[in-house]
C-alpha cells in the first residue's frame, strides 16, 4: 500500500507565484489524486532555506519514514526539497531508498522507482549546487571588488579608533589617540600585560573598558591603523585615514614576532605549581612565579629580561604552601549568593549568535529568491553584501567581547575543587580554578583574588 508524504518549502514569508505554500499544496493534492497515491500528511517547512537540513518539518518527515509511517515522498520541485548537491543525495540515498521510500520529484518527473529517475536526480543536484555555488562566488567577487576600492568590511561594528558612518571608516579623535599611545607604550618595551593594565586604568572606549590582554594585543596586530583593509586574508590600500605611522607599527610587528618566538623557549611560568599563570604583582605589573618553595614577583628575581616589568620592585615573597592554603579556603568558602559579589548578577549582554544565525537564514532567502527570478540580481547583491557585513562585524565583536561565566558552572568548579584538593591531580586542581579565578593580585601582605566576570 502507497503511503505518501507531502514535503512543501518556501524560504521566504512571501508567497512567490507557483512557490507558495497552498500552491504547491494544490499542486502535491492534484498529482497524488491522479496517481491514485493516498496522502498520510504534509510536511511543511515555511521560512526555511534549502540549503541546510535544520529544517522542522523534513526532520519529522525522516523521522516519520524511520517508524515505517512513510514509503513514498512526493515534492512539487527538486529544489523544494534541498539545494545542497551533497544533502539531496544524502536524503535520496540515506534516508529513502534505504528505507525502501520512493521519491518523486512532479515538475521535473523524477521517479526513484525507476533506475533512470534515480540517474537523472543525480545530475539535477549537480547543477542546483553549481548554480549555488555560482551565486556565492559572484557575491564574493562583489566583495573582493570592495575590498580592492579601499572599502571596510566589518560593518557597523568599526574597530577602536574609528566610527562607522554612512559605510565609510571616520577617525574617531578620543579612541585614536589611546590607540596611539597603546603602540607608543609598547614599542618603548613595555610586556603586552602592562600595556592592558594601563590602558584599562586610565581610558574608556565607544564598547565600554580595555576589557583584556587579549583585546591589545588584536589592535596592536590589526594593519587597519596604517590604511590598509582585509578581506579574506588579503589587505588593500583603504579609503580611511590611518592612525599609526607605517615606522611604528613595522616595529611593534617586530617586536611582537619576536616575543612569539621566544616564546617557544621554556617558560619561568610554566604549570608547575598550583596558582601558575594566575598571580600578578600589585605594584609593578609583573607576572608571579614559582621558585625555591616561593611565589616571587619576576621582576625582582631578575631573570628574563623581557619578563621584568621593574627592577627595583620589592614586592612581597609568599610561601607556596601559605598562598596556596589561603586561595584554597577562599575558594572553597565561596557562596555565589552574597551580596559582596557584585558579579553574581549576570549582566545585560549583546546576543551574537542569535542574529548571526537570523542572517544566515536571511542570506539563504535571498539566494533562493535569486534562483525563482523574483528580484534581480543587484538588488539581491546590495541586500546580501550589507548582511554579510553586519555578520563579519557581529563575529568580530563576539571573539573581542568578554564572554560571560554562568553561575552554575562556577558552582560546580567550586565543588569539584574542593572534592579534588585531596584526590586531585595538579591540572585538575588548576583546570577548576581557570573556571572561577580571573588572577590574583599581590601586593605586599594583601591578596586580592579577583573572579571570573558573570
Amino acid at each position: 500500500m502507497i503511503k505518501t508524504g507531502c514535503y512543501v518549502r518556501v524560504s521566504t514569508e512571501n508567497q512567490l507565484e507557483n512557490y507558495s505554500i497552498d500552491e504547491q499544496t494544490e499542486r502535491l493534492r492534484a498529482y497524488c489524486k491522479a496517481k491514485d497515491m493516498p496522502i498520510i500528511k504534509f510536511y511543511t517547512d515555511g521560512g526555511y532555506s534549502g540549503g541546510n537540513l535544520n529544517r522542522p518539518a523534513l526532520r519529522q518527515l525522516i523521522s516519520d519514514i524511520n517508524d515505517g509511517l512513510i514509503n513514498t515522498v512526493v515534492v512539487y520541485k527538486l529544489d523544494r526539497l534541498s539545494r545542497s548537491q551533497k544533502d539531496t543525495l544524502t536524503l535520496i540515498e540515506d534516508e529513502f531508498l534505504s528505507h525502501n521510500v520512493d521519491f518523486i520529484s512532479v515538475c521535473e518527473n523524477f521517479d526513484t522507482s525507476t533506475a533512470f529517475g534515480r540517474a537523472a536526480i543525480g545530475i539535477l543536484s549537480v547543477f542546483a549546487q553549481l548554480e549555488k555555488d555560482q551565486i556565492t562566488e559572484r557575491f564574493t567577487m562583489g566583495r573582493i571588488g570592495r575590498a580592492k576600492e579601499g572599502y571596510y568590511h566589518g560593518g557597523a561594528i568599526a574597530p577602536t579608533g574609528y566610527d562607522y558612518v554612512d559605510g565609510n571608516l571616520i577617525v574617531n579623535e578620543y579612541e585614536a589617540m589611546q590607540v596611539r599611545e597603546l603602540y607608543e607604550r609598547f614599542a618603548k618595551g613595555y610586556s603586552m600585560y602592562n600595556c592592558w593594565l594601563y590602558m584599562q586604568s586610565h581610558y574608556t572606549t565607544k564598547y565600554g573598558s580595555w576589557k583584556s590582554e587579549a583585546l591589545v594585543q588584536k589592535i596592536l596586530s590589526n594593519d587597519i591603523y596604517i590604511g590598509k583593509v582585509k578581506f579574506k586574508g588579503v589587505s588593500y590600500e583603504g579609503k580611511h585615514t590611518p592612525i599609526i605611522p607605517d615606522e611604528l607599527f613595522y616595529k611593534v610587528q617586530r617586536m611582537l614576532k619576536e616575543r612569539r618566538s621566544s616564546s617557544n623557549s621554556r617558560s619561568p611560568f610554566r604549570s608547575n605549581t598550583l596558582l601558575s599563570g594566575l598571580i600578578y604583582c600589585g605594584n609593578c605589573g609583573a607576572r608571579y612565579h614559582g621558585e625555591h618553595g616561593n611565589y616571587a614577583c619576576y621582576s625582582r628575581t631578575k631573570g628574563t629580561k623581557k619578563y621584568v616589568v621593574d627592577p627595583t620592585c620589592k614586592n612581597k615573597k609568599w610561601k607556596i604552601e601559605e598562598l596556596d592554603q589561603i586561595v584554597i579556603n577562599y575558594v572553597c568558602s565561596l557562596q555565589f549568593d552574597s551580596k559582596d559579589l557584585v558579579s553574581a548578577r549576570p549582566q545585560k549582554k549583546i546576543e551574537f549568535g542569535g542574529r548571526i544565525r537570523e542572517i544566515d537564514r536571511q542570506i539563504n532567502r535571498l539566494l533562493d529568491l535569486y534562483q525563482v527570478g523574483s528580484i534581480p540580481i543587484e538588488i539581491i547583491s546590495q541586500k546580501v553584501d550589507a548582511l554579510t557585513q553586519e555578520k563579519d562585524g557581529l563575529i568580530a565583536a563576539e571573539t573581542s567581547s568578554h564572554t560571560a561565566l554562568q553561575i552554575d558552572d562556577m558552582i560546580k568548579a567550586r565543588d569539584k575543587f574542593a572534592y579534588l584538593i585531596q584526590n586531585g591531580t595538579l591540572e585538575e586542581k588548576r583546570s577548576c580554578l581557570s573556571v572561577i579565578i580571573k588572577k590574583i593580585v599581590i601586593t605586599n601582605e594583601n591578596v586580592n583574588i579577583l573572579l571570573n566576570e558573570l
